[in-house]
């Protein structure tokens, strides 16, 4: 049920607040589903988001390659450090410099022309998204780690019942 309504949310919320070329909520949503849902939840949020965005807005395939990496990214290494910087720090990588590198190559592939393409094209907008997509989801997550529900639903995903620990 909480993925479900992560994944609404994300399907919602990305196309309200874009920039031609950047897409600042789905990395606030990257961020906010690795530190509460986890590495595995958080792909599968991005995964399933992009392919509605590309179903139901046009959008390519950067809906994919952006997404995806930034909320494992998002997700691991905030299982590793613990703390919503390293969260960040993982959008950033993920989205912001791998995704951004491999939506070349895709965006070759889809489009069939190499013409006015580089490797670095989409480097400089989606580091920007994720920068502006990482201050407001530090701003939100702020906010909502005090609340109880928050906490237990991140033990839930992030070390309870579903990964076998309790």
């Amino acid at each position: 049920m909480l993925l479900s309504l992560m994944i609404a949310l994300d399907v919602v919320l990305s196309p309200l607040m874009r920039i031609e070329g950047m897409a600042p909520m789905s990395s606030v949503m990257n961020i906010i589903a690795g530190v509460l849902l986890g590495p595995l939840y958080g792909t599968m949020m991005a995964l399933i988001c992009g392919l509605i965005r590309m179903l139901l807005f046009g959008i390519p395939p950067l809906a994919l390659t952006g997404a995806v990496f930034g909320a494992f990214f998002a997700g691991m290494l905030y299982k590793l450090g613990g703390n919503m910087y390293w969260s960040m720090a993982g959008e950033i990588i993920g989205t912001g410099i791998i995704g951004s590198l491999l939506s070349y190559p895709v965006m070759v592939w889809f489009t069939g022309s190499q013409q006015n393409f580089y490797w670095f094209i989409y480097t400089p907008r989606f580091v920007g998204a994720t920068l502006i997509g990482s201050v407001i989801a530090f701003m939100v997550l702020v906010k909502l780690k005090e609340t109880s529900i928050f906490k237990r639903w991140q033990k839930l995903f992030n070390g309870g019942m579903l990964y076998g620990t309790k």
